[in-house]
């Protein structure tokens, strides 16, 4: 599933293989998709993208004298399971292309495409970032920090840290992959209560004899909790390779093995505590090349006395 990086990668692809085209006509959508129509037409009109946390703004904007004179307009996509954008041929459109922008080009003729296998994506007209999704992880680090320390007293923290990490008003970015490499780098067990964990971090201050240099030096070699929602997912975005691909995004199998294989090194994994927390929610379980003892080769569970034979299976997808 696409989270803060893959939508980061996405924009920066948008941007990237959109820059000097001119799109013209109307937005076209599939018949079977269940999103809004998009109205807009113009004879000429350029496509820029941003991105924050688990959405992306993609703003059509009239070149001048384009026909008719109108405004710009933004539309806002979520992902859901399968989303990206492609760039692809006019006559050799990629299946489930929902949404299509042509280019005014005819040698040849392309068509960005907004590519959903599953149909679980989103747009919305208006380019308004929904108002429950708190500070993006990856762009927006200092807000994010602070929304996070300053609203301790939610119900949200009431919760184990696993789950709580997945509540976008506080971590709007993080999902499945990210939360478990977090909680496994820090040894957390993924059970306790997010308020018992995050309390700490209000009383963590650095020494004021430390040097600037000192501090930052501090911060990169012990990173604390909201400071590796900040980091892992920069790393993700270092490590995949140009965005100019053919998709906005690496696939997710193919950007978890590239992942372990890679500057991780094959530490990409979690606690074995979490594997039950992913099972019950019905989620992927990220196994890597290296586990704890009790999960053996090929990514089995070794059930013990005391756990339900239900959690007998990682998906290893």
């Amino acid at each position: 599933m696409p989270e803060g990086p893959e939508l980061h990668l996405a924009s920066r692809f948008v941007n990237l293989a959109c820059r000097g085209l001119v799109f013209c006509g109307a937005v076209e959508k599939s018949p079977v998709s269940r999103n809004p129509e998009v109205p807009f037409e113009s004879s000429a009109y350029c496509i820029s993208a941003t991105a924050r946390g688990k959405e992306l703004r993609l703003t059509l904007s009239p070149l001048p004298g384009a026909q008719p004179a109108r405004e710009p307009l933004a539309l806002v996509f979520r992902f859901g399971m399968t989303g990206s954008f492609q760039l692809a041929p006019a006559e050799a459109l990629p299946p489930h292309a929902h949404l299509r922008f042509y280019t005014a080009s005819h040698a040849p003729r392309l068509a960005l495409c907004f590519v959903d296998i599953r149909r679980f994506g989103r747009w919305d007209l208006g380019g308004e970032w929904q108002p429950d999704r708190g500070p993006c992880v990856l762009l927006e680090y200092e807000q994010f920090r602070e929304n996070v320390l300053r609203n301790l007293a939610d119900k949200a923290f009431n919760r184990p840290i696993c789950e709580a990490l997945l509540d976008q008003r506080f971590f709007n970015g993080i999902g499945n992959y990210l939360r478990a490499e977090i909680l496994f780098r820090l040894r957390i067990p993924p059970f306790e209560k997010a308020r018992t964990v995050l309390e700490d971090l209000l009383h963590h201050r650095l020494s004021p004899e430390l040097t600037l240099s000192q501090k930052i030096r501090a911060k990169l070699q012990n990173p604390d909790l909201l400071e590796l929602c900040h980091l892992v997912p920069k790393e993700v975005v270092q490590l995949v390779s140009s965005p100019s691909t053919s998709a906005g995004w690496v696939p997710a199998s193919h950007r978890r093995q590239r992942l372990w294989a890679r500057s991780w090194g094959g530490r990409l994994r979690c606690l074995p505590s979490l594997a039950a927390v992913l099972q019950c929610a019905g989620d992927e379980l990220l196994a890597g090349p290296e586990w704890p003892h009790h999960l053996v080769s090929g990514g089995s569970w070794t059930p013990g006395p005391k756990r339900h034979q239900g959690l007998s299976k990682t998906f290893l997808r």
